[in-house]
């Protein structure tokens, strides 16, 4: 209890820290542009890798020259849709319920309630003019012509959504539904569908063949986003002169499967078409900060960029979706995750690291670095904190301001520790300890990710020799316990040396599940009746199960 208490004393000291930065700033508030790559593991950005790197990232590694580069933030899920949901709502997405019907890839229902808070809802309070461009991948409901829910062969796309970006909060919205490799492949604008969905169409990675415009291919998407994009930035320019501040949300499909560069970006990078992908996202990245300098918009713009989570091991030079393919790469020189291990999927740090870049010239320090701990679910908090917006108590529950460390990088983080998840299992950092609620990679085996999960549990299973309780499965040898400190690619589980630090990390997330929220607050209900840690741990007593969606 004295350990949560003191969690909680140091996240509100540093909000009412914040409370002060953003009366410096009231009277012009900034605008602010969020973008957001998929499946772009740390080591793709030049500023990260080094010399591990193979790929060319001019754009990203201007942000960390002309601004502040992290070095420990985190998604809170090592797949897209629940990292895109805490992104959203500044609330892990665990506490949410899934919609009890749902159609297949991207005929995915709405992830959020209706109503729901969202960045978007939060920043109309300011007056901020919304706008997202990308990939959307949270779900929307689509009118039918049958009138049953949405899927492949039913929707009526003459008639706009029902429910998509525009009831959450955004002014303007242009989006593709999932991701790259999942039907339907067309274009919303503000909820209408552009074009004709006449075709049928599937790309490389999976093939998927499904409803596609009549036009649609996947190698322009890129440059359509681009453009659309800065012409968002060119006609907010004039309200922002006016002192109407603009808010744009940028989540592209790339590096994600299908790897699929434009022909302008084929053959440019030494590494190959893997390569070329990375840096066509990174230049369509470069076009969005053109825009905003073309403008005059830079100086009071606070650009974020980051990727929703690590790189997808099935990913390379190869297009076809392949096995440990990633693994190529690296015998050419190339580490997607860096110096960490895993990737997508996995409760590893490659799977859950990201790369995290802000520049604000006004504000942030340039070629700053800061080394504290932050999660992309705080993005709530520190725009409400730099917009002097007052959070409800059942509002942004797991978000936490880092305004003070745009500061001041080496002032003590108001985070100290962060639930994470991978499809099956749980993992919560707190400081430099970091504890896998399982002692596998918490993802299946078939795309390659390490260790292999049956062998994993097995192992596990025979060396306990008795069925074990729910208990029992919150102990060594079903979780894992990394010192970061000493061993940041996490090669030795220290779990049965220090029984008392797993037994006071496993209680900071029941804390965190009964409270309904991690942060300073009146207690708030999860949507979901039960959360458990072990949730998938039963599948593995009984055989396996499926994947998640890649």
């Amino acid at each position: 209890m004295i350990l949560i208490t003191r969690i909680l004393l140091s996240a509100g000291i540093a909000l009412a820290v914040s409370g002060v930065f953003t009366s410096a700033v009231a009277g012009g508030l900034p605008n602010v542009v969020f973008m957001m790559a998929d499946d772009l593991g740390i080591g793709d950005v030049a500023c990260y890798g080094g010399e591990r790197c193979q790929t060319a990232t001019p754009a990203m590694d201007s942000l960390a020259r002309d601004g502040m580069l992290f070095s420990d933030a985190h998604s809170v899920a090592s797949v897209c849709v629940p990292s895109r949901i805490a992104i959203m709502t500044g609330r892990y997405p665990w506490r949410f319920e899934r919609p009890r019907v749902s159609g297949p890839w991207g005929f995915l229902n709405p992830q959020l309630p209706d109503g729901a808070f969202t960045i978007a809802t939060m920043l109309k309070r300011a007056g901020y003019r919304i706008g997202y461009v990308g990939k959307w991948h949270l779900g929307t409901l689509m009118q039918t012509v049958d009138g049953k829910n949405q899927g492949i062969d039913n929707v009526d796309y003459d008639r706009p959504l029902k429910v998509g970006p525009n009831d959450f909060g955004f002014d303007y919205s242009f989006i593709l539904p999932g991701s790259l490799d999942m039907y339907p492949y067309v274009f919303l604008r503000n909820g209408h569908f552009q074009g004709s969905v006449t075709a049928q169409k599937g790309w490389s990675a999976f093939n998927r063949v499904g409803p596609a415009e009549a036009d649609f291919e996947d190698h322009t998407v890129l440059g359509t986003f681009a453009r659309e994009a800065e012409e968002f930035v060119r006609r907010s320019a004039g309200a922002a002169d006016a002192g109407t501040p603009f808010f744009l949300y940028v989540a592209l499909t790339s590096p994600h499967t299908p790897t699929s560069p434009s022909p302008e970006f084929v053959g440019r990078s030494r590494l190959g078409l893997y390569g070329d992908f990375v840096e066509e996202t990174d230049a369509t990245m470069g076009r969005v900060l053109k825009a905003l300098e073309e403008h005059g918009l830079v100086d009071n713009t606070l650009v974020i960029a980051t990727s929703d989570h690590g790189a997808a091991s099935y990913a390379g030079n190869v297009k076809k979706a392949t096995a440990g393919q990633i693994r190529d790469l690296e015998a050419l020189g190339h580490y997607s995750s860096g110096k960490y291990r895993g990737y997508k999927f996995t409760v590893f740090e490659g799977g859950l690291r990201v790369p995290f870049l802000a520049r604000w010239p006004a504000r942030i320090e340039a070629g700053s670095r800061c080394d504290r701990l932050v999660g992309l679910n705080d993005l709530s908090a520190t725009l409400a904190d730099i917009a002097g917006i007052e959070l409800a108590g059942d509002e942004a529950v797991d978000s936490i301001s880092f305004l003070p460390l745009l500061e001041d990088p080496s002032a003590e983080g108001a985070r100290e520790t962060l639930v994470m998840q991978s499809p099956l299992a749980f993992a919560v950092r707190h400081r430099q300890w970091k504890l896998a609620f399982t002692p596998g990679s918490g993802a299946r085996g078939q795309w390659g990710t390490r260790p292999d999960p049956d062998e994993a549990w097995g192992d596990a299973l025979r060396s306990f020799s008795a069925v074990p309780t729910e208990a029992d499965l919150r102990r060594p040898p079903f979780v894992q316990l990394f010192n970061l400190d000493r061993d940041i690619g996490e090669t030795t589980s220290v779990a049965s040396e220090h029984a008392d630090i797993v037994e006071r990390i496993a209680s900071i997330l029941d804390d965190s599940i009964s409270r309904g929220r991690s942060t300073p607050g009146p207690a708030q209900r999860n949507d979901v009746d039960r959360v458990e840690v072990h949730r998938n741990a039963a599948r593995w007593l009984r055989g396996p199960g499926s994947e998640a969606q890649p």
